[in-house]
């Protein structure tokens, strides 16, 4: 059998509707879930079979306590639960929306599916009603509505942080009302609730003890699960900032140690400068280490600072459209007298009726730089460089490609690594800050764009970016997630 109740039905109001009305309680969700446990230990205990109204939220934990009493007393118990019926679902019979039921409860036949309009007052309260003829009560939570008018839309919103006004009574003329209330507002015909049905003045003190007793339990196993959840949390969030510590501990010495590598030079060849033996063609080659790591020492400076900025302005960085074909033939054109003095064939494709993409402001000229210096540097005297641009579904995707020096399997994970500079048999030294991929890759992900490589040893690199259409709206990935 399935039960229908009026949607102007508050149990809330009902209990308030008498006179001198029991005081509500400002609590919490926890403390609610304390009395009902209470409740049901006690019915259980005692084998009191009881007919039993409840509406309570349709989480595990609250329905199990209710299949808990229904599997301890059986088939002398009854359970009408209120639930409210979704829009479209009327007379499906589906036990779904708020305050559904476990399916394997719901079937019992002795529960009974009482169904609440989609406005219902009811939606904004749970309860549990407990009658017997030797023991009666009413625990009842109503969430407030708090009205605060949205000055765009004229609409009153609901704020569902409050806390719960929660009533717990044993008051025989308080349960009477809200008995009247649910007859008034079920079809009189199918009323589930004897009209000849008298809750007792007041429940037998030694049960009343017992219940106690029972809250009193129930809500130090409460205080202690939330205790130890507050403990984990607070445990994982000491131990992420110890790890943030260390990552800055770790940051800042290899800072330092970068730093300390260029002055080292720097000094040997200051104090080889200052021989009195020394020949032209050495006092050269120590003015040239000088020139050298003066500017191994100003890259390294350079990027440091571009990374602090960009760490510094992640969230307030704005992404923009840009066209390639309005970028990338002007930075290669830029590099084409270094890659002429190296022999290097230095080309691009970029299609003018590619779309615009998304990227951080100035950012995009950026990664070209970065990506092309780097291809150009590490390709030897009468090799190649590519730039090429292509539509790929909702992307763009621009690539790098060169036949230089390659980078082995091993090393292709560590290459975005701050100051991580790429191992080489070769003499040349090829210098650098170790810094220019980890920009390109933290611009990248600020404007839900992608990198990738491609390598082998001795036969070249492939550097592949993709960067959101404007038509698709980027996921800018956050700094928490790095």
């Amino acid at each position: 059998m399935n039960v229908s109740l009026a949607k102007d039905l508050s149990v809330y109001q009902l209990v308030m509707g008498v006179q001198a009305p029991p005081k509500p309680l400002s609590l919490s969700p926890a403390t609610l879930l304390s009395l009902v446990r209470a409740q049901i230990d006690l019915l259980i205990e005692q084998q009191i079979a009881a007919t039993l109204w409840v509406k309570l939220p349709p989480e595990k934990i609250w329905q199990s306590e209710l299949a808990r009493y229904q599997s301890s007393v059986g088939a002398s118990s009854l359970i009408y639960t209120c639930q409210i019926e979704e829009r479209g679902q009327e007379g499906t019979g589906e036990d779904k929306g708020e305050g559904g039921v476990n399916a394997s409860f719901s079937s019992s036949p002795h529960h009974v599916s009482v169904y609440l309009p989609p406005d219902s007052q009811l939606r904004r309260e749970n309860f549990l009603m407990v009658l017997s003829p030797q023991f009666c009560s009413l625990i009842l939570a109503h969430r407030p509505l708090k009205k605060r008018k949205n000055q765009t839309s004229g609409k009153v919103n609901t704020n569902k942080t409050q806390p719960l006004l929660i009533i717990n009574t044993f008051e025989g003329r308080v349960l009477q009302q809200v008995l009247l209330g649910i007859q008034q507002a079920i079809a009189p015909e199918s009323s589930p609730i004897p009209a000849d049905f008298i809750c007792p003045t007041a429940p037998q003190a030694a049960l009343i003890n017992q219940l106690f007793a029972k809250q009193l339990l129930r809500q130090d196993e409460i205080n202690r699960q939330i205790i130890s959840v507050r403990t984990t949390k607070l445990q994982q969030h000491n131990q992420e900032l110890y790890n943030k510590e260390q990552l800055k501990d770790e940051y800042l010495k290899n800072v330092c140690q970068e730093l300390r590598i260029p002055l080292t030079h720097m000094k040997t060849a200051l104090s080889l400068l200052n021989s009195p033996n020394l020949k032209p063609p050495q006092r050269q080659r120590y003015l040239q280490m000088l020139n050298t790591q003066c500017d191994h020492q100003n890259s390294l400076i350079t990027g440091l600072l571009e990374l602090v900025q960009l760490e510094r302005n992640w969230e307030g960085m704005a992404l923009e459209s840009v066209r390639l074909s309005e970028i990338v033939p002007g930075v290669v054109s830029t590099y084409q007298p270094v890659a002429q003095e190296k022999g290097i064939m230095l080309a691009y494709t970029i299609p003018t009726e590619l779309p615009s993409v998304w990227c951080v402001s100035g950012g995009l000229r950026q990664i070209v730089i970065n990506l092309l210096h780097n291809s150009i540097k590490f390709t030897s005297n009468g090799g190649e460089v590519w730039v090429r641009a292509r539509l790929q579904g909702d992307h763009v995707q621009l690539e790098f490609r060169d036949t230089g020096i390659g980078i082995a399997e091993n090393e292709i994970p560590k290459i975005f690594d701050r100051f991580y500079r790429v191992r080489t048999a070769a003499t040349e030294d090829y210098g650098g800050a170790g810094l220019g991929l980890t920009i390109v890759q933290q611009l990248l992900l600020r404007c839900g764009g992608s990198i990738s490589v491609k390598s082998k040893l001795y036969e070249g690199s492939t550097f592949t970016v993709q960067l959101a259409t404007v038509g698709n709206i980027p996921r800018a990935i956050t700094e928490n997630e790095l």
